[in-house]
């Protein structure tokens, strides 16, 4: 249930890698606390590259991008870790607070069935499954307002998958969500309001 608080505002936001084909072309969007918008369309037409434009690892040609506090988790999990460090350290580096740790941490990974004893190994010592798993409870723990998805259960078989979901969308009375999926079923269920990027890139969507 939103509210209207808005957490992400995008407005005529000009975006393409060559200047002369814009991927978007004065896009916007408004996504309320407690709202979960889904992002769909096909590999190539640009939902990544909002997730860089909204991070700021990209630069609009023209346009604003205004939001809160953001945590991402990514399609693939062994990107977004370091290697060499244990999960529980890589924890610690984005969780300053003590507090929530001890708060939150048994409770997420109840959630997330994980065990505790996972956290003190390196990232290439688990499971595609087990690691997104873990970047779901990091990004969690850093209590963000806008929660960016990619893909967050495609290495995840299907019944802890849907657990998964279920949780992130219980999520939603502490932040917002946008979500990035191919799964139709998936963004039907759990959206609040679903984007085609095949059906508005490179035009106006006033």
């Amino acid at each position: 249930m939103s509210n209207n608080e808005v957490i992400l505002k995008i407005r005529n936001l000009n975006f393409g890698y060559d200047k002369q084909k814009l991927i978007y072309n004065n896009f916007n969007l408004d996504l309320k606390k407690g709202e979960l918008i889904s992002i769909i369309g096909a590999s190539g037409i640009g939902k990544s590259t909002l997730f860089e434009l909204i991070c700021g690892n990209l630069k609009p040609l023209k346009g604003d991008i205004s939001n809160l506090n953001i945590s991402s988790i990514y399609q693939d999990p062994y990107s977004s870790f370091h290697p060499s460090y244990k999960i529980l350290e890589q924890i610690h580096d984005v969780v300053k607070d003590n507090i929530i740790l001890e708060e939150y941490l048994d409770k997420y990974l109840k959630d997330l069935s994980l065990e505790k004893k996972i956290l003190i190994k390196k990232p290439h010592e688990l499971s595609g499954g087990q690691l997104q798993r873990c970047s779901i409870l990091r990004s969690l723990l850093m209590k963000p307002d806008l929660l960016l998805i990619d893909e967050p259960t495609s290495a995840l078989d299907n019944v802890i998958a849907y657990d998964v979901m279920k949780l992130l969308v219980k999520y939603l009375n502490k932040c917002s969500i946008l979500l990035i999926t191919h799964d139709i079923d998936l963004a039907s269920w759990c959206s609040d309001k679903i984007i085609d990027l095949s059906k508005i890139n490179g035009r106006n969507n006033d």
